[in-house]
């Protein structure tokens, strides 16, 4: 059965952090730096598009990002916000394209695309739970 995705190019959605020590670099193992983590920055990211499209999808229905180009381009200390925002810049069948750009109170700090694939979450389930059953088999 084929979906149809009603979020129009356009559609924005937010999320927002106040980064703290659990947050840094030296904390997730990304470095050694006590400054935001690239991957706690990929996070409010995926956070931003949730916010932006989960509400607008069919029941039975969640999307999973599939790809992510991203620079983080800028530091951002312990005390400080950011804001990651997402912008659908198209729909092709099941996928979801954004344009992403994420801010602290000073600057821009990162910016690229995010993708993300919408999939029925009982079959999705199926899936994983016959690969589950595949790792005890060999």
């Amino acid at each position: 059965m084929t979906i149809t995705l009603d979020i129009p190019s356009g559609t924005t959605g937010t999320s927002t952090l106040l980064v703290g020590d659990e947050h840094t670099a030296s904390r997730v193992g990304s470095g050694r730096i006590g400054v935001l983590a690239t991957p706690v920055m990929i996070n409010v990211i995926e956070a931003a598009a949730l916010a932006c499209c989960e509400q607008k999808l069919p029941p039975g229905h969640q999307s999973l990002g599939t790809q992510l180009n991203v620079s983080h381009i800028a530091a951002t200390p312990v005390g400080m916000h950011i804001t990651a925002s997402v912008t659908v810049v198209r729909v092709e069948g099941r996928k979801l394209f954004f344009e992403v750009v994420v801010r602290d109170e000073i600057d821009i700090i990162g910016q690229g695309t995010h993708e993300r694939v919408v999939v029925n979450v009982a079959k999705f389930d199926e899936r994983v739970q016959a690969k589950i059953a595949r790792i005890g088999k060999s």
